[in-house]
């Protein structure tokens, strides 16, 4: 039986920046400091550089699943973050998007996560604290991973 891995989206797969960029300078004036409740803006965004690939591959060897958290002030978050999987995973990602504020409420072996935050600090399995010295970019948790 494969482990179980959940991968977080914004700061892990999706790079947040490349949104706030598209951003006009009316909407970034009017949501200074809380750019993710900019409606349309999770669809706006790339993908982090080796995100793909590296999901990819992944996925052939644990049983992985996105794990991520929408803005409660940006109900289109919700439906931006299924589009942009189904945009850039497809079937690989299919009905494998979990939207939630605790993400310590999901059992797994581990999770990539750039932040501590909603329940990543108490997430039961490994946190892969993406984006840190140890794991800087998709190549060094490849290398740890497999």
């Amino acid at each position: 039986m494969k482990k179980k891995l959940y991968v977080d989206m914004d700061g892990v797969l999706v790079d947040f920046e490349t949104g706030i960029q598209k951003l006009t300078e009316d909407q970034k004036s009017i949501f200074d400091g809380r750019y993710d409740e900019v409606p349309g803006i999770f669809s706006l965004m790339d993908p982090i550089e080796g995100a793909i690939d590296a999901y990819h591959t992944l996925s052939t060897h644990f049983d992985t699943y996105i794990l991520s958290t929408a803005p409660w002030e940006n109900p289109s978050a919700w439906q931006d973050k299924i589009m942009w999987v189904q945009k850039h995973l497809n079937e690989l990602a299919h009905k494998r998007l979990i939207l939630t504020h605790h993400k310590n409420l999901n059992m797994g072996d581990y999770l990539i996560d750039d932040r501590k935050a909603n329940g990543s600090d108490k997430f039961t399995g490994e946190h892969i604290h993406f984006g840190t010295n140890r794991f800087p970019n998709w190549q060094s948790v490849l290398e740890y991973l497999l």
